[in-house]
Formats: structure tokens, sequence, C-alpha cells
């Protein structure tokens, strides 16, 4: 049928398909997407096996121990009998009294005190200033790749702050409970299995990613459902694929 403008209207196009024939779905069948990673299993145990064994070497020959030191010191406000006002006003300088112990004029005084080769920002990350919930107690705790560094820090830290907050509180200078011995020094690096799960789980992350973006840009017809699915159009015939097997021989 033709209209005014001598234009012909119909529904379909020269190939007799309708316009949003090619309009494909936005949409991730989950399904096929699953299958397609279950068929991708050996590449992902192998990426799994190389994430591993990557890791592992990393962890064996770049990975520095690390050891942590700690010192603990009691909280007081007072030098004469400790009153419930007291631990009150105590728990209430906690905060103030960690501070102190971080602040620059402390961390400068144990760098000369220990002639340290950092500044007082690299000191500063080393450290690690704790008050546990509901206690008057200050758990000083000190990480780096030395051992006998990392004991020599928290006693210098501890002993520095003590005399830092007497310094500026006047009053009811903290009590140590615990110092840093070498005994109680800890290594806290993270074991080489920790490392070879994190390359396993990467690689299989990776890999898996992969075959999603595949997935997601293959936008090839393999089958008569696809016809369907994405031209909507029904499929009027097959043919057959057939290959010669004497001449493949020959």
């Amino acid at each position: 049928m033709e209209n005014k403008t001598g234009q012909i209207e119909t529904g379909q196009d020269q190939a007799g398909l309708r316009p949003d024939a090619f309009q494909y779905e936005d949409t991730i069948d989950l399904m096929e997407l699953f299958f397609s990673i279950l068929h991708g299993w050996k590449a992902i145990f192998l990426a799994m096996l190389l994430g591993a064994v990557l890791f592992g070497g990393y962890h064996h020959l770049l990975v520095k121990p690390s050891y942590q030191a700690d010192a603990t010191i009691y909280i007081t406000n007072t030098e004469s009998v400790i009153t419930f006002s007291d631990l009150q006003m105590s728990a209430a300088l906690t905060e103030d009294y960690a501070m102190i112990i971080k602040s620059r004029t402390v961390l400068n005084r144990v760098i000369d005190e220990l002639d340290l080769d950092l500044n007082y920002r690299q000191l500063e990350s080393l450290i690690t200033v704790e008050n546990p919930d509901q206690t008057h107690i200050l758990h000083i705790v000190v990480t780096c790749d030395d051992l006998e560094l990392a004991r020599n820090i928290a006693n210098a830290l501890m002993n520095v702050g003590i005399d830092q907050i007497y310094q500026v509180v006047g009053t009811g200078q903290p009590n140590i409970i615990d110092a840093s011995e070498a005994e109680a020094v800890k290594e806290v690096t993270p074991s080489i299995l920790k490392y070879m799960i994190m390359g396993a789980m990467l690689g299989a992350v990776l890999v898996c990613v992969i075959i999603t973006i595949k997935m997601l840009m293959n936008t090839t017809m393999k089958t008569e459902d696809d016809v369907e699915k994405y031209l909507h159009i029904p499929v009027l015939a097959i043919v057959p694929y057939y290959q010669d097997k004497s001449k493949r021989k020959g």
C-alpha cells in the first residue's frame, strides 16, 4: 500500500523482518553464564594454581617478617588514695593521655633517645595506642620488621610518654603495668598459606570476569533458540553440517 508521499508502508523491511528484529535485550542469562563458567573450569583451575604460586613466591622472597611489641600503663588522676571521682576523671582523661603519647614532642624524644633513622611521621605509623572499653588502661603497640627495635620503641615510648603526661597534667603520673619484653614480642606476619589462598581467589575471579565479558560481547547465534530470542522470527529449516570423512583422511 502506498501513502501520499509515495513511500510504501509496511511492518517489515525488505528481508521480511520487523524493525526491532535486531534490538537485543539487555539482560544476562544467569544459567548461560553459569554453564559458561563451568565450561571454563580448566582455565579457572590453572589461574588459581598460577595465582597461588605467584603470591606464595612473593611472600617467600619479598615479604619481610613483622613483629609486635606492647606495653601497658594504668591511668590515675591522683597520687593519693584513689576515689570514685578520681576514677571518673581518669576515664575522661584517657583519650587525652593517648594523644599526648602520640604527640610530636614525645615521638621526637623517642627518636633522639634511640637514635632512630626515622622522622616522627614514620614512627607514628608504627604505633597504635589503644584504650580497652571501660578501663583506665592504655595499651601501647609497636609493629615493625625488627624484633629488638619493636621492643625498644615500645619501652621508650612508654617511659617518655609517662614523663610527658606528668609534665602536662602535673599530677597523677601513670603507673606501669607491663613493660615490653623480648619473650612477649610476637610475630604477626601473614602466613604463606593466606597469601596463596588470596592469589588463588584472585586468579579465579579474574578468569570468571574474562569469561563473563567474552560471553556478553559474543553476539554469535549458535542455535535456533538464539534466532528466535534475538531476531524474534521463527526458524523454518535447519541445514545440517556434513563433513566427508573420506576426504579428511585423504
